[in-house]
């Protein structure tokens, strides 16, 4: 809970006189535990919880589900025991998939809780005690040290060189410096924030204590909390299509069995048989398989995208980015590395590149003719040995392996400054016995840079090492060191240049310097006054992931649009968005918008200034989810990509939201739909051709196995109207539908990917799930299928045939024409020929193995019995090969002009 508003616009002695607190003493424990009664424990509120069992019977609230069990009590009733429960099984395990996807997705809220469960070290009655976090109350004065985990949202009251990594919650890649004296606006900016501490976040170095302003709920970290639960989860492109696909499926199967029944009444046909064949006519329509066909289709997507390095988490989202028009993409830790590089080094003497990125201390040194440079080789000079010894004495961070990841203990600015001087041959341990510490003045906002006091073991000298703002420390330079290690008058305007030329390409400065100083003196900030000799300049940044800018074209080339959403700062953000290509040099006014950008927008601008913008710095949590809402507001598929607990809401809201696994908190992690194994946003472009190839061949089952329905249902009503029997049973329909369904269709889910799926534009979210051109392609199978198998049944009985031998005939005619037809549904306009033949070996697998399926129904007496089959001949094969034939050059001849016909309206788009 809170006591206190706005407790960055006051100075903290007021903040502490509010809260009724003691800044020296804290609060007696008498009056913790009375808050404690009265506010709560310092814990995120549980999530609403729905029961288990509400959650498992809400999966079956669907349309096509409704159908399925439509079906399994229709095939119960006709005594095909095993045929419901086939189906039953199916629904059953759609339902099961669904709840466990569901139930993970709900960590999101326990992720947030655990960041906030730690221990606090506070002082009540004048004393120093360690309570567990739950238990901080507001009023409580908190003691900060480097590595703590802040418990609660905190206004600072004392700190010394103080430093606060926030990026998990506000998104800024560099840690902040807390100055407590700062008294700020009301409008301040939540990163800006630099006299508060806040719950969650990490103290990277120094110490200081704060008042607590803020507990649980209340806090910034709450107010995350409370925007993740609020978020609404989507229905994805797929189930959306699906859903609307399932109704007008489910109305045309009532429709078509009243019609049935209503013409069986009018001829004056029985009510009972009439009823029967209605159901049969149900039954026939009903494609029992999709469900499980969406299901595996789904699931080898989710395997091939896991191979990429891409977990999926709820398997819908294995397609959501196969529909994506806009990824709104983090910047620190999935554009970035989120680890400080040092990337050029400026002396008086000579101007370095740094290779290599990261804290691995692998890469090296050249000079401006490309030679490498080591502090050993004598052509360096001493500027540049001695600019990298500052980085490597005057500092308390270090970098050990873990394994294969390299870890930084303490800032990861001085820590780049560490791994530049082993680049270059500064070893840690020799640099640490060569010149032993004897003082250190810390780094605080005051001073705006840190020195050491060291000893020279070679030369028994004293030295002054330091590190810190251009400005302020070439203010206490009186001269700077030539090539051959003398001090020459300082040159600070071509200084300062040259540090104006490094922030302009993005990077952050720093300056270092040295000084040799007497055996008595002291280390103070007077005492270094006009002193220091400067050595030269070293610029970092947060390099961009290797494979970022051609996983960002390739995401444009698709026709994705690429937006950076992050908290960081306009110029850093820009930065990186040119080095990754989202923005270009000519860049148009308007693409890169801040956080108070976009408070000032009317609301009427604020979509058109969204759709334009490419670049979003120094947003909000609350922003950053305004945004993605704004983006889905004007119909895109929206795919939100972020590892820190700021992403969170927006993870939770977006189409698809896409954590980084490796880097990321177990907070973005819950709330997203996939998880990216190797933090790398060139993941994503795999991850968007395996979801369109997977929407492509659910598309695919679909076309294929919708002409089998509705041909099984227009032949019985065709026998109904014409007063006939019918030429398939119900029961032959469900041998169909099943077989054909798993030993054929499945197989379209292991085709390969179209050639050129990444160069065509996404679908458009409006666009149904079957075009015109298909659903006319289907209309065509489905009359082939009706004439063929009605000819065929007419033939057979005229020709003397029993009934069940003409049944058997259409049944295997159905099956037949089935196969054929998948080949050709392979591609939507390619033929099989091109594809070839074994580029998909899992079909060939299906097509033999529902031929002995239908060989044995054919002629096993044990099948003939249940499924009411004969044996047929040779010559009724003949036939039934013959009428598969002439269909199959039907649908190449439809697709052969359908693909002609594309061609020309795409030649004449570029014309």
């Amino acid at each position: 809970m809170s006591l206190v508003r706005d407790g960055h616009g006051q100075p903290a002695g007021e903040v502490a006189l509010g809260l009724g607190t003691n800044t020296d003493a804290g609060l007696t424990t008498a009056e913790a535990r009375r808050r404690l009664e009265h506010y709560g424990p310092n814990a995120l509120p549980p999530a609403r919880r729905i029961g288990a069992m509400v959650r498992l019977l809400r999966q079956l609230h669907h349309p096509l589900v409704y159908v399925l069990l439509a079906a399994a009590l229709v095939t119960g009733l006709l005594g095909e025991y095993v045929d419901c429960g086939v189906i039953v099984g199916v629904v059953t395990l759609n339902a099961v998939v669904g709840f466990v996807q569901e139930s993970r997705a709900e960590g999101a809220l326990e992720g947030l809780q655990a960041m906030v469960r730690t221990r606090a070290r506070l002082v009540r009655d004048g004393r120093a005690q360690v309570v567990p976090s739950e238990e901080v109350v507001p009023g409580d004065l908190v003691v900060l040290e480097a590595g703590d985990k802040v418990p609660a949202d905190l206004r600072l009251v004392r700190s010394s060189r103080l430093s606060v990594d926030e990026s998990a919650l506000t998104g800024e890649s560099v840690p902040v410096d807390k100055d407590e004296a700062a008294v700020l606006t009301a409008a301040t900016p939540v990163a800006d924030r630099r006299n508060l501490a806040y719950s969650g976040t990490l103290v990277t170095a120094g110490s200081g204590a704060g008042v607590v302003v803020a507990t649980g709920a209340a806090t910034e970290l709450g107010a995350i909390h409370r925007l993740v639960e609020a978020a609404e989860t989507l229905a994805t492109p797929l189930t959306a299509k699906l859903t609307s696909f399932s109704r007008v499926l489910t109305v045309a199967i009532l429709a078509l069995a009243v019609v049935t029944f209503g013409v069986g009444l009018l001829r004056g046909q029985g009510a009972a048989e009439t009823f029967t064949a209605a159901i049969a006519l149900a039954v026939g329509a009903i494609p029992e398989g999709l469900p499980a066909a969406v299901t595996i289709t789904l699931a080898i997507g989710v395997s091939r995208m896991a191979r990429r390095r891409a977990v999926i988490r709820r398997l819908p989202a294995v397609e959501t980015l196969g529909s994506t028009t806009v990824i709104c993409t983090d910047k620190t830790g999935t554009l970035t590395r989120n680890e400080m590089t040092v990337r050029a080094i400026w002396t008086p003497g000579g101007e370095y590149e740094v290779t290599g990125s990261g804290y691995q201390p692998s890469g090296s040194l050249v000079d401006a003719a490309d030679r490498p440079v080591t502090i050993d080789d004598g052509v360096s000079g001493a500027a540049l040995r001695w600019s990298l010894l500052a980085g490597a004495a005057c500092t308390d961070a270090s970098i050990h392996r873990d394994g294969e990841r390299w870890v930084v203990v303490g800032d990861p600015t001085e820590a780049a400054m560490v791994v530049a001087a082993a680049k270059a041959g500064f070893d840690a341990s020799s640099v640490a016995a060569g010149y032993p510490r004897r003082a250190t003045l810390p780094f605080s906002s005051e001073l705006q840079y840190m020195a050491t006091l060291h000893d020279e073991a070679a030369t028994g000298r004293r030295i002054v090492l330091a590190k810190g703002s251009v400005e302020r420390l070439l203010d206490l330079c009186h001269a700077q060191l030539d090539a051959a290690g003398d001090p020459v008058p300082l040159d600070s305007g071509r200084a300062h240049a040259a540090a104006a030329g490094l922030a302009d390409r993005g990077l952050r400065v720093l300056a270092t310097a040295m000084s040799v100083v007497g055996g008595n003196d002291e280390l103070s900030p007077g005492g270094l006054a006009g002193r220091l000799v400067f050595t030269g300049l070293q610029a970092m940044h947060d390099p961009p992931r290797e494979a970022a800018a051609d996983a960002v074209r390739a995401c444009r080339t698709a026709g994705i649009s690429v937006k950076m959403i992050t908290g960081d700062h306009a110029a850093t953000a820009a930065a990186i968005a040119h080095r990754t290509g989202l923005l270009d040099d000519d860049a148009p006014a308007g693409t890169v918008v801040t956080g108070a950008d976009l408070d000032a927008l009317p609301p009427e601008r604020f979509g058109d200034a969204v759709d334009g913008a490419r670049v979003f710095a120094r947003v909000s949590p609350e922003q950053k989810l305004r945004l993605v809402e704004a983006l889905q507001s004007r119909r895109h598929v929206v795919a939100m990509t972020g590892d820190g607990v700021n992403d969170a809401p927006a993870l939770q809201q977006a189409d698809i939201g896409v954590a980084m696994g490796a880097g990321g908190t177990e907070v973005a992690k819950d709330a997203s739909d996939m998880v990216l194994t190797d933090d790398d946003f060139a993941t994503i472009e795999a991850a968007v051709e395996e979801g369109r190839g997977v929407f492509d061949n659910l598309t695919k089952f679909i076309v294929w196995t919708l002409p089998t329905n509705i041909g099984e249902g227009l032949v019985i009503l065709a026998a109904i109207a014409f007063g006939t029997a019918l030429p398939i049973l119900p029961t032959q329909i469900l041998w169909i539908n099943m077989t054909t369904a798993v030993a054929l269709g499945l197989t379209l889910a292991f085709e390969p990917k179209e050639a050129g799926i990444m160069t065509r534009p996404p679908r458009d979210p409006d666009q149904p799930l079957l075009t015109t051109s298909l659903a006319t392609r289907i209309l065509l199978v489905s009359t082939l299928l009706v004439g063929g198998s009605w000819w065929l049944f007419e033939w057979e009985v005229s020709a003397g045939a029993g009934l069940a031998e003409a049944r058997t005939a259409a049944l295997n005619l159905f099956v037949v024409v089935a196969a054929f037809y998948l080949f050709s549904c392979r591609s939507p306009v390619r033929s099989a020929w091109r594809i070839g033949l074994f580029t998909n070996p899992w079909i060939i697998v299906g097509v033999a193995v529902q031929a002995l399926a239908q060989l044995a129904l054919t002629y096993l007496p044990a099948m003939n019995a249940v499924f009411g089959t004969e044996p047929i001949g040779a010559d009724t094969w003949m036939r039934i090969l013959l009428i598969a034939t002439l269909a199959a050059a039907v649908v190449g001849l439809h697709k052969w002009t359908g693909s002609r016909s594309v061609a020309r309206r795409r030649t004449s788009t570029f014309r």
